[in-house]
């Protein structure tokens, strides 16, 4: 994290396109807004334009209202572009059609603006799946970073429970103990499907409810959910594979859902099966409905 935050820093002094890749509530958002603060256009507004579910009308009225945000300007601004893996091959094509090529002088009809863009991590799978055109890719690409999941940073689950802790006491006016060592080995040991956001709402319940212990239940619980029981004995090899197929799979669903914030038709493009199939799979592994979070 030291790195990407060295790298952002020093990215925001240029022009050049940045692509921020990760998995949900991993902080995208979060280092778009610090590149953009610390950037030569930090004093105007983020533009930001979330991609998903966009039609390329859609798209194109909010790249000419961004546009004619920053025409008066002296600092082109920032257009932020969230949620890129969810364009279709119409509103990509139309992007590109809008992006300079790094010509001195383009077409009057370009975008006269730095663009961040987010993504999901396999959106290079995306590229050469076809799904995604891969000179838009690179267009948008001019220095790529890559967030990593909670799970693979829990060394800092105890300075970023700290911060959420401290910011929602002060939000509701209630005071919170530390939590225990034993407390923080059950963080640590967590898988955590929903990164930071996910922390972030058990920071809350624990200053909310002032009950540690109920938070790291619910936590159990989810573990519990998305874990084979070690005390299952099937009678056959024939329901012991079937067993094994379901967890298989449910697993597989679970982190494809969880990789496209519960977007069911991404996932089952992912999956490489029907919107219909994976709805009564969901159905079937019992596999709880969320909300999407951004």
């Amino acid at each position: 994290m030291v790195e990407l935050d060295f790298m952002a820093r020093n990215v925001s002094r240029t022009d050049i396109p940045v692509l921020i890749l990760g998995e949900g509530n991993t902080g995208k958002d979060a280092y778009a807004r610090l590149i953009h603060k610390l950037s030569p256009q930090g004093a105007l507004p983020l533009w930001k334009i979330n991609c998903s579910a966009l039609s390329s009308a859609d798209l194109l009225i909010h790249l000419q209202d961004a546009s004619l945000a920053f025409a008066n300007k002296e600092v082109a601004g920032t257009i932020y572009l969230d949620n890129i893996q969810d364009l279709d091959l119409d509103c990509q094509r139309l992007l590109l059609s809008r992006i300079p090529d790094g010509a001195s002088e383009g077409p009057t009809h370009e975008l006269r603006a730095r663009l961040i863009s987010s993504g999901m991590p396999n959106l290079e799978a995306d590229v050469e799946a076809g799904r995604f055109r891969r000179e838009l890719f690179f267009r948008l690409n001019g220095a790529c970073l890559r967030l990593p999941p909670l799970r693979e940073r829990k060394e800092d689950i105890p300075a970023l429970l700290d911060h959420f802790l401290n910011k929602h006491s002060r939000l509701l006016g209630k005071k919170v103990s530390p939590l225990s060592n034993k407390a923080l080995q059950t963080l640590k040991a967590y898988h955590w499907p929903g990164n930071i956001r996910e922390l972030e709402n058990l920071a809350r319940k624990v200053v909310v409810f002032g009950d540690v212990q109920m938070a790291l239940n619910d936590l159990q619980t989810a573990r519990m959910t998305t874990a084979p029981s070690v005390n299952a004995r099937p009678s056959s090899l024939k329901v012991a594979s079937r067993a094994a197929r379901m967890q298989a799979e449910r697993e597989l669903i679970m982190q494809a859902l969880e990789r496209t914030r519960w977007n069911r038709k991404r996932a089952a493009r992912e999956l490489q099966i029907s919107y219909k199939s994976l709805l009564y799979k969901i159905k079937q592994i019992g596999a709880i409905n969320r909300e999407h979070q951004g």
